[in-house]
């Protein structure tokens, strides 16, 4: 099973496996790594604001319109790396993922 390395949103980091074929948020919220996930994945709080490992970034799809304006517009935390975990597949191309948990707005 894939796995992902969190840096979750108290500094702590961890590991956990998780299936393939869901979104990264839900793997982060499962496991309460302070990620609200508001809406539930519909890309439309930003409550799950994550930043991708600069050597993960590039293999990720490229943000949408509503993830981008999200992420531009309500998060105060916004980097370079930044992506909202709901809009990003968790494939088993991602296995070894490094993501941090943005802080709360």
């Amino acid at each position: 099973m894939p796995s992902i390395h969190v840096t979750d949103i108290y500094g702590e980091e961890h590991t956990v496996e998780a299936p393939a074929g869901s979104k990264l948020m839900e793997v982060l919220r499962e496991y309460e790594f302070g990620v609200a996930a508001s809406c539930g994945g519909f890309c439309s709080c930003a409550t799950c604001h994550v930043y991708v490992d600069p050597a993960w970034i590039g293999k990720l799809a490229e943000m949408q319109y509503d993830e981008r304006e999200l992420v531009s517009i309500l998060s105060t935390y916004k980097q370079g790396a930044s992506r909202l975990s709901c809009q990003v597949p968790f494939t088993e191309d991602l296995d070894g993922i490094k993501v941090t948990v943005a802080p709360e707005e």
